[in-house]
């Protein structure tokens, strides 16, 4: 059996290697030369060295949407992981309709982002109309709407992940904690989060990113108004590159630092929570 796996590996391997380098490496390669570099397509680059990476940390808007996101980034994870984990908790007791609780959570994940950016914009505009205002009025009204529609968004997903987590914690750990006197608090602090850990690791890890990397429903609701005050900074990147005439090479640099920062942070959060996972 080892043996015509062996033989057959690189059959079933090397197509999957060859689309992945071509439709991932070369490209990402490609576009770090080019945040190098003044272009208006990839045939005309001409090396400027790190000129770029100089016009990106003096953008004032990319700094404002560095910031942003960042903020918008810590207040959507732990509402959308403590929600989620509410519900999940909720929904793993024995209440009649549980699985049709579950299947409404979860459904608006199966909405797209620029859609659902519209249906909300349509909901809070109308609700803000009654005090004169819209969610362009200023960019905190933006930064809640935003808040709103991705918790509305991604809480049932995680509810899922966390729900998984929580039935496969044995019975008898909690039945343990309660025979030698845990009250309620205590069974979900002591037994209930630690065992649940690989599942905070991995919804930290999703919503940290998709804060990060939220573009489809920031230009749905408020394209970045008033003034790119309410833009993050994925869509920031977007109008660097296509809406700043010679500032494409600005715009892949703005790429490369996104790319580094969400790495860096994404991998330090994996380590911290896979660390938490290995002393329980």
């Amino acid at each position: 059996m080892q043996k015509s796996l062996r033989k057959y590996f690189p059959i079933f391997a090397l197509p999957t290697l060859a689309a992945f380098t071509i439709g991932f490496i070369i490209p990402f390669l490609m576009g770090i030369y080019l945040s190098f570099c003044k272009f208006t397509t990839v045939t005309d680059a001409k090396f400027v060295g790190i000129g770029n990476y100089f016009k990106v940390f003096g953008d004032r808007t990319f700094l404002h949407a560095l910031w942003y996101t960042a903020a918008f980034t810590i207040v959507s994870v732990v509402l959308i992981n403590v929600l989620a984990f509410a519900v999940a908790m909720l929904l793993t007791k024995r209440i009649p309709g549980t699985n049709g609780f579950r299947t409404v959570f979860f459904m608006p994940n199966l909405i797209g982002g620029i859609v659902l950016g519209y249906i909300w914009q349509l909901l809070l505009n109308g609700i803000l109309a009654n005090y004169q205002k819209t969610l362009t009025y200023s960019s905190k009204y933006g930064f809640w709407g935003l808040v709103v529609l991705v918790c509305w968004q991604q809480i049932g997903y995680m509810m899922i992940i966390y729900i998984a987590g929580i039935q496969n914690i044995p019975g008898e750990l909690v039945e343990a904690a309660k025979m030698d006197g845990a009250h309620g608090g205590q069974v979900l602090w002591h037994v209930t989060v630690p065992m649940v850990m690989p599942s905070i690791t991995i919804c930290t890890f999703l919503t940290l990113t998709n804060g990060f990397k939220l573009f489809d429903q920031n230009l749905a609701l408020t394209n970045g108004e008033p003034s790119n005050m309410s833009e993050l900074l994925a869509l920031n990147i977007y109008n660097t590159f296509y809406g700043r005439t010679g500032y494409e090479g600005v715009g892949q640099a703005k790429a490369v630092v996104f790319f580094l920062l969400v790495a860096l942070i994404a991998v330090g959060q994996n380590w911290l929570t896979r660390k938490r996972e290995v002393q329980q």
